[in-house]
């Protein structure tokens, strides 16, 4: 295997030896809570440290005994796919007074426990920080009463407190997401898509409630997602005369061949005099002014329930594994931090500043400040609720620009669940910019076979929750039809290029710039967003469909791993997709709780697989009854799933059993997750108004057409680290390796050693990336509205 470099610590190095962690969830449960409790755990007992769990939350510290008890590698085993938290969680009243910090202090103490990781939401957090502040005060009590040695204050002299947020409403600022938002978007988004069916047949109206009784975030989100016609948000509260505007809209989709709405109420939606929208209101209004048969579904704690989505068991792991480089790094000076997540990148920001913020964004809720509550959520927030109002609700013919430019959409490459979202999203963004839009079926097959015909706003439709591509996409490529694409081109007048899809279609913006010399008609400006399941497209972290795959992987695993509980122990070998890139086969590993997964990126031979199938036995003859086992499918020619399954099932002989699985295109169908449906929606909307600005830019009065030759007008749309960036797709022919069809350098690569800690191998760790504490503030740079969240 890669050996490690200079910027690399090895475990022997990163030293938690003498130092004791406990690790409690505190306040609501969260979906995920249970992945960032085992990586703590994990991660603690990797650098050396001894790990306590607190059971029942602040409760649990309060009351001590058997609710604080030394954790094992095994005792955090089989509960990644486990959602709520299986350490418990209480609202504690005693640890609110100073009385019961004080029985938790010595709780603490007789433990030997300074360091503190507490998985919760702002009230949690808040009560860890004051818990910290007062604990040099509480230690001297406890030697005033004799309930602990004089020289105990010397030697537990700082409690050091890191955080992570585990809240499904997202309503903590300072970070993207927060640990169970995305489950419980999957969670509504189930919901929605089968209501969606049942209200088609009936042509009914849906209203559904979901939860945020503080923070809009899940239902606006859901809104984006499905496409919703109206949504009710406590940030954002409507205007007065909301009601007729409502009902119009309602009325006007309906008469346009629609056969259902559907309206999402936040718990804590209000009118602009705070006085509340209930679910049931909106029902009787919807009822009483438009006639239409009604039904409302209140989601409740099904939102906080089920497994964890792949995006939930990732973050977590990810931020259980920096809470505890953080709490190794701290001193007596820090400050109390959270781990989060600003775009890709891990960061470290003061708990209280955080705290601080999102009680700011209550209080201008409060005093009606709703501008600036939207502002001060985030760019993200602030940058959904822009996206849904530009696409859900149509200008009047009247109101729109005209522009006099047409441009086509077409899709390139494999089907990425998500593609369709995208679709939708640049057709109504660039109606709405006053463009003509265009669809082309099947790709550049298509378009120089001239399926080429007008989409209008109407026509995209619910489309977010679609699967696969409604457009159609080939992998063919422009090149060898160059002067029947240019053709048709003038023929349809075609103005831009938007392309929506993997590495195929980044070869065919490199073979149209290169045609530019010979065919003018390809002198337009041309914006590529990714959207591919196996994530190798060079330029962006991340690629539409990417996440669905990785959800199916986690579905699936967790299903193959089920079937052998209560068997013999077993250990199953199963092939991703995903070309020669290895994403699905590593994060899928990450999130599905694998020991080992062999890709392309990192060589491996006979001698890796006899270590690893040696590690597997070791495991499991003291503790695991299951292991896993990923293997991308071009990872090595001679090294093929049947030859793994073959060595693993001889070497294992005695103590375990094999099975192996091809997931096979499972990883490329199905309904687009929320993340994906978000993701493109917001990127392609991105693409579309850089479209419409280069238009304004390179077009020539005086010839009366437009002309775009320079780099910068054929460029890809990708998301790096915080944020989106449109970079010139001739730059980034350096960054990739066009034989494997993979970029030189991928950043996921740098989660491949949390795998293995997690897995119980000893592996150096790159703390290069790690998070480094900054403000609240300046936590956003100006284009960050990409986020991994959505």
């Amino acid at each position: 295997m890669a050996q490690p470099d200079s910027k690399k610590i090895f475990f022997e190095n990163l030293s938690g030896a003498g130092k004791a962690i406990a690790v409690l969830t505190s306040g609501g449960d969260a979906q995920g809570m249970n992945a960032a409790v085992r990586a703590v755990v994990r991660m603690g007992l990797y650098v050396g440290a001894k790990v306590y769990f607190i059971h029942e939350g602040y409760q649990g510290m309060v009351d001590g005994g058997e609710n604080i008890k030394e954790a094992t590698w095994e005792s955090v085993s089989s509960m990644l796919q486990v959602g709520g938290t299986v350490i418990g969680s209480a609202r504690c009243k005693e640890f609110r007074s100073h009385e019961g910090r004080l029985k938790a202090a010595h709780n603490l103490v007789r433990h030997g426990i300074t360091n503190l990781c507490v998985i919760g939401g702002d009230g949690s957090l808040t009560g860890a920080n004051l818990f910290r502040e007062e604990w040099s005060g509480l230690l001297s009590e406890l030697v005033e009463q004799g309930l602990i040695e004089a020289d105990a204050i010397q030697k537990y002299s700082a409690l050091h407190i890191v955080g992570m947020v585990g809240s499904i409403d997202n309503d903590f600022c300072g970070t993207d997401m927060t640990i169970g938002t995305d489950s419980a978007l999957h969670r509504i988004i189930e919901v929605v898509d089968a209501i969606m069916t049942t209200a088609q047949s009936h042509q009914r109206t849906f209203v559904l409630e979901v939860m945020g009784r503080h923070c809009g975030y899940l239902a606006l989100v859901s809104a984006l997602a499905c496409g919703a016609d109206w949504v009710l948000i406590p940030e954002m509260p409507p205007e007065d005369g909301w009601e007729e505007k409502m009902c119009q809209k309602l009325s006007a989709t309906r008469s346009r061949g629609t056969r259902l709405n559907i309206i999402i109420v936040a718990e804590g939606a209000i009118d602009r005099h705070g006085k509340p929208i209930t679910s049931s209101f909106v029902k009787d209004l919807v009822v009483k002014q438009l006639g239409f048969d009604t039904r409302v579904t209140i989601l409740g704690h099904v939102q906080r329930g089920g497994t964890p989505s792949a995006f939930d068991r990732i973050l977590a792991s990810r931020m259980g594994v920096e809470a505890v480089l953080a709490l190794l790094e701290t001193t007596a000076n820090t400050p109390a931090c959270v781990v989060s997540l600003c775009g890709n990148q891990s960061v470290r920001l003061p708990l209280m500043e955080c705290v601080e913020m999102t009680q700011e964004v209550q209080k201008a809720m409060d005093q009606k400040r709703f501008e600036e509550a939207v502002k001060l959520r985030g760019r993200s927030f602030e940058n959904n609720l822009k996206t849904y109002k530009l696409l859900a609700h149509r200008k009047p013919e009247s109101e729109l620009p005209t522009s006099n430019f047409n441009v086509a959409v077409l899709n390139v490459g494999a089907p990425a669940a998500g593609m369709n979202a995208a679709v939708r999203s640049a057709v109504r963004v660039g109606i709405s910019e006053g463009h003509k839009m265009f669809a082309v079926n099947d790709g550049f097959e298509g378009l120089y076979k001239g399926q080429i015909k007008e989409i209008k706003w109407a026509d995209v439709g619910g489309w977010t929750g679609q699967g696969g591509s409604l457009l159609g996409t080939k992998r063919t490529l422009p090149a060898k039809h160059a002067e029947k694409i240019a053709d048709q081109i003038r023929q349809h007048n075609i103005n831009a290029l938007l392309v929506i899809g993997g590495f195929e279609a980044f070869l065919s913006l490199l073979e149209l710039l290169t045609a530019r010399g010979k065919y003018e008609e390809f002198c337009v400006p041309m914006v590529m967003v990714p959207a591919t399941v196996s994530n190798n497209v060079p330029g962006s972290d991340l690629s539409i469909g990417a996440d669905t795959a990785l959800n199916a992987i986690t579905t699936t695993c967790d299903r193959i791993k089920q079937s052998a509980s209560g068997t013999k122990r077993r250990v199953f070998i199963i092939e991703t997709m995903g070309g020669y890139c290895g994403y699905l086969a590593s994060v899928g590993g990450l999130a599905a709780g694998a020991d080992a997964a062999y890709i392309y990126e990192e060589q491996f031979d006979i001698r890796d697989l006899q270590a690893n199938v040696e590690h597997l036995t070791e495991k499991m003859k003291t503790s695991i009854q299951r292991g896993l086992v990923l293997r991308n499918e071009n990872s090595n020619e001679n090294y093929t799933t049947d030859f793994i399954y073959q060595l693993y099932s001889e070497e294992g002989r005695g103590v375990f059993d094999c099975r192996k699985n091809v997931l096979g295109h499972m990883q490329q169908g199905g309904a687009p997750s929320p993340f994906d449906r978000n993701f493109g929606t917001k990127i392609s909307a991105k693409a579309m108004q850089w479209i419409s600005k280069k238009l304004v830019e390179t077009f020539r009065q005086d010839e009366g057409r437009v002309f775009a030759n320079s780099e910068d007008t054929c460029c890809l749309l990708g998301m790096r680290r915080r944020a989106l960036v449109f970079q010139p797709v001739v730059q980034l022919k350096e960054e990739s390796d066009f034989v494997h069809r993979i970029p030189r350098e991928q950043w996921w690569l740098k989660l491949r050693p949390l795998m293995k800690i997690l897995a119980k191998y000893k592996t150096s760790y790159d703390v290069s990336d790690s998070g480094q504490l900054e403000h609240v503030v300046h936590n956003r740079p100006k284009e960050s509205d990409a986020s991994v969240a959505m």
